[in-house]
């Protein structure tokens, strides 16, 4: 027989308590960033967004997916990541699922670009799993110093 148990990570078994289990499960959704069955899909990639002078790059971790599955697209100020995870069906014979953790289905993510970039320059790369997108910035103009002439 299959048994996994988790430690409570709060001091408090929750199993004890099911009207404080379901209140913790309500504001954590609600309070928390992530995506959560109660706003949005079960499953979307985790993404990092990092700048320096010159650029902006996002990364998303998509481990198991195919860049085929995956979509960018920039407009009006903001880059949307979306696909679809697909869920392996396949089963061989007499063989069950004991635990299912993994998250499928169809995801979107999307983070509001600054002014001062370039949206036509942008570069999307996917390599093991990890899909990174780099957004350069348009260099700024530099003062120009104006000469007055007199007369």
């Amino acid at each position: 027989m299959w048994s996994l148990t988790r430690r409570p990570e709060n001091g408090y078994d929750q199993n004890y308590n099911p009207v404080r289990r379901e209140m913790d499960s309500f504001f954590d959704d609600f309070f928390t960033l992530k995506p959560t069955a109660f706003f949005a899909s079960e499953w979307a990639p985790s993404i990092d967004v990092d700048e320096d002078e010159k650029s902006i790059r996002v990364k998303a971790d998509m481990p198991g997916m195919n860049e085929k599955d995956i979509s960018v697209v920039v407009e009006n100020g903001v880059l949307t990541i979306s696909g679809e995870k697909k869920e392996e069906t396949e089963k061989k014979d007499g063989k069950r699922s004991i635990l299912t953790e993994r998250r499928f289905g169809s995801f979107r993510r999307a983070v509001s670009l600054p002014d001062g970039v370039d949206t036509g320059a942008i570069k999307a790369e996917f390599k093991n799993g990890v899909l990174t997108v780099d957004i350069p910035r348009v260099e700024k103009a530099q003062p120009q110093r104006i000469e007055i002439k007199v007369d």
